[in-house]
């Protein structure tokens, strides 16, 4: 019997890794001994399937599953955090570039992928070490093809490559001691194991029996000795460059330090490795194309930062487009996550961002409708590390505004709490925009060109005159009892709109103050504010 992929399936897959490493997190993360034991692989590996996640989420219903799968594997590349993060986003990447989409899939062609995967993980690691995640890739690889030879089905082979990958697991400390010393299995092959089951159960319905949990003896570390003679910092980077720099860099890195992982293909490419000369590493990468997203950690503070991590005081995160309403919410004392339409915030950035505060106390602006289900999963992992958390849920940018311009870091955070959202809930919001494609909105059929105005989220108003319609949607804002309009104006909107609104509002409400913000957000000439 073959197995046919579906668009629909693969979506509802890349949740269900998501959700299992959720779940297994901070499991994976207590085993994670080797090859430095830095207590960050299970985190890493979420991260990771987040991006790759993200990225299919952003794309619209009617897209294809080569493009959904093309977006997963380079969301995995470019998100990939960690040494097991890297060789997890290659194996994904090399099972789904083996099968052909497009037609049915039968036994052997997954079998085929599965030695496609292992194969790729194994040539992208620098020195490949037995007991690792490329033991269980291989297992998995193995078990697959003795499946094949058994006659079993295409989603069967699934099941029984998940089953001789936890079995390898189990004989990971057998082949390594350092993990054998913690009394521990490798953390990056429990994280695939993880992400095997959660394949497992989407193809054939079945739950595995989930492996035994492991919780390992403390390992002893200190200073840049975090692994006895192993180098102290982590560089990765992302990385534009000809297939033909690889080798090359490889050849340079590997003489630097150990760890090295280097995947990717088509110019992308994600660099991963453990060096003592920070600037020598980076220095290889541009030699050999564009490095990009650089990023260095030192084993031995993050190490203390994780295991006597002193938090105190309250920040305020908040989600912001356009530059004059970061930079507003900056002097307000924001930690800012910019976004635009072509650069949304994902879950990754999100949860990297709050778990690098050193606030004990957060409170999350997400400022958009679409973000706030996601801050929401973010806060909840952190919440897990002892950090109170906070998530109000403005969908607009001026009541993230309205929010800031009440908070009190003095006062007690469920009262600050409790008086940003009165400030942001009591704040009505419209916009002015400008329709790109015909559709049909709740004030009737619109046309490309059409300026729409938008009301506490929703079409209000058709029309075709930026002013006629800024000042539609004031009218349908403003209330006896206001005492504040704000009008924050986008890039490179025509300034006299705000300009004249600013008038008649002096003229007719006296009672009224109006304020004026260069807001540099794209897609809306106006936000309109209403307190």
């Amino acid at each position: 019997m073959v197995l046919r992929l579906r668009a629909d399936a693969f979506r509802a897959w890349t949740q269900l890794c998501v959700q299992a490493l959720s779940t297994a997190r901070a499991e994976i993360d207590a085993l994670n001994v080797f090859p430095v034991p830095d207590g960050d692989t299970g985190t890493n590996a979420y991260l990771t399937f987040v991006a790759g996640a993200d990225a299919v989420a952003a794309l619209p219903d009617d897209v294809t599953l080569p493009d959904l799968v093309r977006a997963h594997t380079d969301g995995l590349l470019m998100g990939a955090k960690g040494n097991s993060g890297v060789i997890l986003s290659q194996l994904v990447r090399a099972v789904f570039g083996d099968l052909d989409l497009d037609a049915e899939v039968r036994a052997d062609d997954v079998a085929h992928a599965f030695r496609a995967a292992s194969g790729a993980a194994h040539a992208a690691v620098g020195r490949p070490v037995e007991g690792t995640i490329l033991s269980v890739a291989q297992a998995a690889a193995d078990g697959a093809q003795d499946a094949v030879e058994s006659g079993a089905e295409a989603r069967d082979v699934f099941a029984l490559a998940a089953a001789s990958a936890r079995v390898a697991l189990e004989r990971t400390p057998e082949q390594l001691a350092r993990l054998a010393e913690a009394g521990v299995v490798d953390a990056g092959g429990r994280a695939l194991v993880v992400v095997l089951d959660a394949t497992e159960r989407a193809l054939t319905g079945r739950a595995p029996t989930p492996a035994a949990q492991h919780v390992p003896t403390p390992l002893a570390a200190s200073g840049d000795d975090f692994v006895e003679g192993g180098p102290a910092y982590e560089v990765m980077y992302l990385l534009d460059a000809d297939e033909s720099e690889i080798a090359p860099l490889r050849h340079t890195l590997d003489a630097l330090g150990d760890s090295l992982v280097v995947v990717g293909g088509d110019r992308l490419w994600n660099v991963h490795v453990h060096v003592d000369d920070v600037g020598a590493a980076i220095e290889a990468g541009l030699q050999a194309g564009r490095p990009y997203r650089i990023a260095v950690t030192h084993f031995a503070d993050q190490v203390a930062r994780q295991q006597g991590r002193q938090r105190s005081g309250r920040a305020v995160v908040v989600a912001a487009t356009g530059a004059g309403l970061a930079d507003l919410c900056r002097e307000a004392g924001a930690h800012v996550l910019e976004f635009t339409r072509e650069r949304p915030v994902d879950v990754a950035t999100m949860l990297e961002t709050l778990r690098g505060l050193d606030a004990e106390e957060v409170v999350v602006l997400p400022n958009n409708q679409r973000y706030v289900g996601l801050f929401d999963a973010a806060a909840k992992q952190v919440r897990a590390d002892g950090v109170r958390v906070a998530v109000i849920p403005t969908h607009a940018q001026v009541q993230g505004l309205a929010a800031l311009a009440v908070h009190d870091p003095g006062r007690d955070f469920d009262e600050d709490v409790v008086a940003m959202s009165s400030a942001a809930a009591h704040t009505q919001h419209g916009a002015v925009t400008v329709a790109v494609e015909p559709g049909i909105t709740m004030a009737g059929p619109c046309e490309a060109g059409d300026v729409l105005g938008v009301v506490s989220g929703d079409f209000a108003v058709v029309g075709s005159d930026v002013a006629e319609v800024a000042d539609a949607v004031l009218d349908r804002l403003l209330s006896p009892t206001a005492e504040l309009v704000t009008l924050v104006v986008g890039d490179g909107a025509d300034h006299t709109v705000a300009q004249t609104l600013s008038r008649r509002l002096r003229d007719e409400r006296v009672d009224v103050d109006v304020v004026v913000y260069e807001g540099g957000q794209e897609n809306y000439p106006l936000f309109v504010a209403v307190e």
